[in-house]
């Protein structure tokens, strides 16, 4: 495996950012540290491409023909190493450096085999998933479920297409499809689409929270639907009222407070699995990745209770939490860290050691890292206007991981093992063998 050739560019009119892109690739696939030939692409547009996502891809898959299999979507923003593209038109490709059988394309005409850990009638078995989902599609947190469920590990990483306009998904597979679907064109709207990978790719990933929990964790005691109707026994409205300090005699006053807040979940299963490391994250002012965070959606005074974005069963722990752009920053450099110390060997050669300890200006995609390349998937509502500075949130990973190559989108949700989530961010490195 070499390293995965990427590019990235910005231009009012697609063929324009289409060719500076092409451009890119075909100087990396030169290099010989570089894959001349990779078999798998994935595209992310903006939406200000959308409705011409046919033509994008036709015309990419003309152009590199070595490229047999093409996955992808669309976000209100699209990033690459050290730079994101938010509310402009642009695109970003990155060629796998994977052999055909390690992955299966998949999507509503060639869907993974339903037989989970057992191999397919082609012999592939799916370990993890790039999952692309559309938001609208019904029962979506159970079919992201039901996706985990087909592959060995129940690993699934990715996000919901973010879009102002169409709402579309690329997956072309050379596998082939369903009976009846050969002329599928590759580009879809609505359901899930994606790659699944076998078990020899190697795939380091982490889920990063945006927000932090502005008061303690309570239990869910009383339920119905997504109204929250008591809290350790209290009822939900009182506790929300007064750990924001807020009356409902001043409406405006607390809707304003209430629009920043939202709720972390910890679903029953994950509170026993994890039980002392929430509490102390959340004792720092850290989510770990076993919460979920959803909206307030609404009040119910006479029933003195608070409608969540979610139906979450009695036993939940519930945490009232903001966004914060500081704990979103320290908790991204610490998944950083993380992957980064889980791929450093314990004992350094000096090449590696020179290789590891340059400084990020110089910080080259040296074999040493151990990264081919990453996908990062991030919350719409995140990046540079969240982070402060154009890009702010692609600097610090970079800052971490060197100059590796690097692709994503800002979405409208996030997915990271089966479930899906907001707010976050989801990074997932390609690792190369040792």
């Amino acid at each position: 495996m070499k390293l995965f050739p990427y590019a990235h560019a910005t231009h009012p009119q697609w063929r324009m950012a289409a060719a500076l892109v092409l451009a890119q690739l075909r100087a990396q696939m030169a290099l010989p540290d570089h894959a001349k030939a990779p078999a798998l692409a994935l595209l992310y547009i903006t939406d200000h491409y959308a409705s011409e996502a046919q033509a994008i891809l036709e015309h990419l898959s003309a152009e590199l023909p070595e490229v047999t299999d093409w996955a992808g979507t669309v976000g209100v923003g699209v990033s690459a190493n050290n730079v994101e593209y938010f509310d402009e038109p642009a695109l970003a490709v990155m060629l796998c450096d994977l052999s055909p059988d390690q992955y299966r394309v998949f999507s509503g005409v060639a869907p993974l085999s339903a037989s989970g850990r057992e191999p397919g009638a082609d012999g592939f078995v799916a370990h993890t998933a790039l999952v692309h989902a559309d938001s609208g599609t019904p029962e979506l947190a159970e079919l992201i479920a039901e996706v985990a469920e087909r592959t060995a590990s129940g690993y699934l990483f990715g996000g919901l297409a973010g879009s102002r306009d169409a709402s579309v998904q690329f997956a072309f597979s050379s596998a082939g499809n369903l009976r009846g679907h050969g002329a599928a064109s590759g580009v879809f709207h609505g359901g899930l689409s994606g790659v699944a990978f076998g078990p020899d790719v190697g795939l380091v990933s982490r889920v990063t929270q945006g927000a932090q929990p502005v008061d303690r964790e309570r239990g869910i005691t009383a339920i119905e639907g997504n109204l929250v109707l008591s809290l350790d026994g209290e009822p939900a409205l009182d506790v929300l009222l007064r750990s924001l300090d807020i009356t409902l005699e001043r409406p405006q006053e607390a809707i304003d407070r209430l629009r920043t807040t939202l709720v972390g979940l910890t679903l029953p299963q994950h509170a026993l699995a994890d039980a002392a490391g929430p509490r102390e994250r959340q004792a720092r002012g850290q989510f770990g990745p076993e919460v979920l965070v959803r909206h307030i959606i609404g009040l119910d005074p006479g029933r003195r209770g608070m409608a969540i974005a979610d139906t979450p069963p009695v036993g939940t722990r519930l945490a009232l939490c903001e966004r914060n752009a500081q704990a979103a920053r320290a908790d991204l450099t610490r998944v950083c860290a993380e992957i980064r110390e889980e791929l450093e060997p314990e004992e350094l050669s000096l090449p590696v050691a020179a290789a590891l300890a340059a400084h990020e200006l110089e910080a080259a995609p040296h074999p040493a890292r151990r990264i081919a390349g990453a996908v990062y998937v991030s919350c719409a509502g995140r990046g540079g206007p969240h982070f402060g500075a154009p890009s702010a949130e692609l600097q610090i990973v970079r800052r971490a991981l060197g100059d590796v190559p690097l692709v994503g989108f800002f979405a409208g949700g996030e997915i990271a093992h089966h479930r899906l989530y907001g707010y976050t961010g989801v990074l997932t490195v390609f690792t190369m063998p040792v």
